[in-house]
């Protein structure tokens, strides 16, 4: 499918079809997504473009928005089965737009989706609550918004619970007693290893891995190293007595940081090492002035434990009407 340039108000759209001009829009697309205010890192071009190259589960259906010839508006999607989706879809916590408030931007991806006669429905399943695509109105669509998943929130300027912190201090003597605790930062250097292992340790308690395909796995080893670059990843390990025992894998914009993924040794579970990395996450956020912690997806109940309060996503459908 091809769409010519389209101009809407005092913008411009284009279409973008093919991976090698949407990788070609990186530097633009990463000054834009760094003025936008509600961005997330999955949002970012180091997350998306390594994610449509492993998965690509449909065709680019990327509009881009250009006002006096800067880019003002990004909607990363591809089409499948007469439905538009975002991006970075199952792995993306927080799924959305880029819109440059205060620019034409919106509007602009609304008259672009309402001219692709093959689409029916326009859906994202997890946006958050400050998210630019929930002011997409398409004229002559219907809209429908329902609860999503819960992602509770921690504020870090708030004093921090007591019983999860008995808890690590525990974990931490009982660590200590098995051999010497080394807490280590991913860098450049070790991310990858980084995170074959944090596969292994992810896989070794749960039957259903999040890399039980293969192809999560390959995404985050080629991400990694762009996020890396772009300070947007966070990697520690844990090691009891010179023995990998846990990996925490998070992220960070802005004043907020994002608990995304983790794996122990269950040979430690005694010892509780996800407790003690995450306890290190929290409070390295705390010294790096991170004003909130997001455990993101699921309502687990550790998470509750340390004071998280519930921010839910939202699912966000809009529909050809008939």
């Amino acid at each position: 499918m091809s769409l010519a340039p389209v101009r809407h108000f005092r913008s411009e759209t284009t279409l973008i079809t093919d991976p090698a001009g949407l990788a070609a829009l990186k530097p633009a697309w990463r000054a834009l997504w760094q003025r936008c205010p509600a961005a997330t890192p999955f949002q970012s071009p180091e997350w998306l473009l390594p994610w449509w190259d492993m998965f690509a589960p449909g065709s680019l259906r990327v509009i881009a928005v250009y006002e006096a010839g800067e880019l003002t508006g990004l909607a990363p999607l591809y089409a499948q089965d007469a439905c538009l989706r975002p991006l970075g879809v199952s792995l993306s916590d927080y799924q959305d737009v880029l819109a440059l408030p205060g620019s034409h931007a919106l509007p602009a991806i609304a008259a672009a989706i309402g001219t692709m006669t093959d689409i029916a429905e326009c859906r994202f399943d997890e946006v958050p609550p400050d998210a630019a695509v929930l002011g997409l109105q398409i004229p002559g669509w219907d809209e429908r918004m329902e609860t999503a998943s819960p992602c509770p929130q921690l504020d870090l300027q708030q004093r921090l619970p007591r019983s999860p912190l008995r808890h690590v201090r525990t974990a931490r003597r009982h660590a200590a007693r098995r051999g010497e605790c080394v807490i280590i930062e991913g860098d450049a250097d070790n991310a990858l290893p980084l995170i074959a292992e944090l596969k292994r340790l992810n896989g070794a308690r749960q039957s259903g891995s999040v890399f039980a395909d293969d192809r999560v796995e390959a995404f985050h080893t080629a991400a990694m190293p762009g996020l890396m670059q772009a300070g947007l990843a966070q990697l520690y390990v844990l090691t009891i007595a010179d023995q990998m025992a846990a990996v925490y894998y998070g992220l960070r914009h802005r004043h907020r940081a994002y608990a995304y993924l983790g794996g122990f040794d269950p040979a430690f579970a005694f010892e509780s090492p996800g407790a003690i990395l995450l306890a290190h996450a929290i409070e390295s956020a705390r010294r790096e002035g991170t004003l909130v912690y997001d455990f993101l997806r699921g309502g687990e109940a550790y998470k509750y434990d340390w004071g998280g309060r519930d921010r839910f996503n939202v699912r966000y459908v809009l529909t050809r009407s008939t």
